[in-house]
């Protein structure tokens, strides 16, 4: 008897302090450190199966937290993905969804980008009293009218500190690789600037011999249009490396172009010094990894080290740096008062290549890659969390989240207010994380490529099916191959796409890898599926309004005016950070 009372004492006092440690944990406003890869593959890591890349840090995250099997992009490609992370929502609400083939901007100097009027967690954080930084990518854009307004630039949306890439790595951003700036966007230009030319040179003779009455004005404007299609034309051959890979601290050029050499190093210095200067809190820091995306220039240190080629090594200095900031976390005393995330912006890009080198990631078992919007290989990325003591352990959750839910899951764990001016469609999901919610609150996601409608899945609560409907699947090349390998990424309409009607029609939950599309003659249930989808994607196209779109050729074109210059146009060369090699 006096043994089981000590031992119901002894239980009653361990819960007393296990739950008093849960509410002082959640007491006050959590730090919020979140990853982002670029590129990565959801089969590109041990925690997701595989055996090839050493990546215990990662791994780490998974053990001690918790772990997604259907964390789903809101798009497969960098630009619109990371819009509706940012402001949790799909991409065609905030003009960041393309109608054309230019679905990423293309130059620091283009005057598309995340508008003003979208609100980032980073804003209601920093409302909040959170000191708000992203180290790393952000290919959101940054000027509108005047290379020095910023309206599209992290400071403008809620970051307090910015130190990283305003665009993205390109093979142009590495000596002697082959420049990876989109070859028809190249020609159109050419194109145009011969046919305004050749308007000017008529219009001009018109005006010579009297028999086109225009005024001189109109061939002028003319002629500085042609002169711009003509310069960046131009530009694209010589000039990407000075223009494009450049690094920026908050709003001044660090580098250009960049040093690709000491990159990683730059950006881990920066996360540290970052955590340390802001280690009474409570902060949000957003790690945008400029890894894994090509040219995968990765350091000597990690060079050959992995048994999966180049893309394996960068993969593992991936890692590495998550380690070196996850220990500096539990140096600093702050591992269990951060709410830590990590995943990809969308899937690894298969036509990624070197020869017979595969230079994108793996997406296991998953159908498609980078640039799909339909296919699960596009859009199904990792998905980990940790926050000991407040996420159990070792949770694996099965359930369909979107990138769009951290955005409203943070601002909950800070205690703001979403915006009530406007559609949010991500989730909060820390109630399916700690365990007292089951499902998901999503029925349906949308998966859009550009501003195109490619499928729509139904999450069925009640039974626990995962239904996918395809509206549209892009034509892979060479037929049966998985991918687009003639082109450098599958289109999202026009030849290369091929339309379903009947949508092609998936159960996930039986067939992830989607091999075998369902019929009314195999699925009783086929025609009350796409019913109930059908009835759903008209219920969402009734929420969307008319934007700008950011994505228009006009605003993705190089403007001679917007280009961020360290130096005098058109000599921008600086190196603001000296010898960084030997930080750490």
């Amino acid at each position: 008897v006096c043994f089981r009372r000590y031992a119901m004492m002894a239980l009653t006092s361990c819960l007393f302090w296990n739950t008093l440690g849960l509410s002082a944990a959640m007491d006050s406003k959590p730090n919020i450190l979140l990853f982002l890869a670029d590129d990565l593959g959801i089969g590109d890591i041990g925690c997701y199966g595989n055996n090839s890349i050493r990546t215990p840090n990662i791994d780490h995250l998974a053990r001690e937290g918790v772990k997604l099997t259907q964390h789903i992009a809101a798009a497969s490609l960098c630009t619109p993905s990371r819009a509706a992370f940012l402001t949790g929502r799909y991409p065609i609400r905030s003009g960041m969804a393309s109608s054309n083939r230019y679905r990423a901007l293309q130059w620091n100097a283009g005057s598309g980008g995340l508008p003003a009027n979208e609100t980032t967690f980073a804003r209601l954080l920093q409302q909040q009293g959170y000191t708000t930084g992203l180290i790393g990518k952000w290919h959101q854009g940054v000027n509108c009218e005047s290379f020095n307004d910023h309206c599209h630039h992290p400071l403008n949306h809620g970051f307090d500190y910015f130190y990283g890439m305003p665009l993205t790595l390109r093979n142009n951003c590495q000596n002697n690789t082959s420049p990876d700036l989109d070859p028809v966007l190249q020609a159109k230009l050419w194109f145009y600037t011969q046919i305004i030319f050749l308007a000017v040179l008529t219009l001009t003779a018109g005006k010579l011999t009297a028999l086109i009455p225009i005024h001189w004005k109109i061939i002028t404007c003319v002629t500085l249009v042609g002169s711009l299609f003509f310069i960046s034309w131009y530009s694209s051959y010589g000039f990407v490396q000075y223009w494009n890979c450049i690094l920026m601290r908050n709003h001044d050029v660090t580098e250009q172009p960049m040093r690709l050499e000491r990159t990683a190093f730059l950006m881990l210095k920066e996360a540290i010094s970052f955590i340390k200067r802001n280690r009474h809190g409570p902060f949000l820091l957003f790690i945008s990894f400029l890894h894994v995306h090509t040219p995968l220039f990765t350091t000597a240190k990690f060079l050959g080290k992995s048994h999966h080629g180049l893309y394996g090594d960068n993969v593992e200095e991936m890692d590495w740096m998550v380690g070196k900031i996850l220990d500096l976390l539990d140096k600093e005393g702050l591992k269990n008062h951060t709410f830590t995330y990590f995943a990809s912006d969308h899937g690894g890009h298969l036509e990624a290549q070197n020869g017979s080198a595969q230079l994108g990631g793996w997406n296991g078992i998953y159908k498609g890659g980078k640039g799909m919007g339909g296919w699960e290989g596009g859009i199904r990325v990792p998905g980990l969390f940790m926050w000991p003591g407040v996420l159990p352990a070792g949770t694996v959750i099965d359930e369909p989240i979107s990138l769009m839910d951290i955005y409203p899951t943070v601002v909950h764990l800070a205690e703001g207010i979403l915006p009530r001016d406007r559609v949010i469609d991500g989730r909060n999901v820390m109630p399916l994380l700690q365990g007292r919610a089951q499902k998901s609150e999503h029925e349906f996601l949308f998966h859009y490529c550009g501003s195109y409608l490619h499928a729509v899945r139904w999450h069925q609560k009640e039974t626990g099916a995962v239904w996918k409907a395809h509206y549209v699947t892009p034509v892979f090349h060479p037929a049966g191959a998985g991918a687009c390998y003639g082109k450098r990424i599958c289109p999202c309409f026009g030849e290369g796409v091929t339309h379903h009607d009947p949508p092609l029609l998936f159960e996930l939950s039986q067939d992830p890898s989607e091999a075998k599309p369902l019929s009314a003659d195999t699925e009783p249930l086929f025609d009350t599926v796409i019913r109930k989808i059908g009835r759903a994607i008209e219920e969402h196209r009734r929420t969307l309004t008319p934007v700008p779109e950011q994505l228009s050729v006009s605003n993705v074109v190089w403007k001679l005016w917007l280009q961020p210059c360290c130096g005098t146009f058109p000599f921008c060369w600086c190196d603001k950070e000296g010898d960084s090699t030997q930080i750490l």
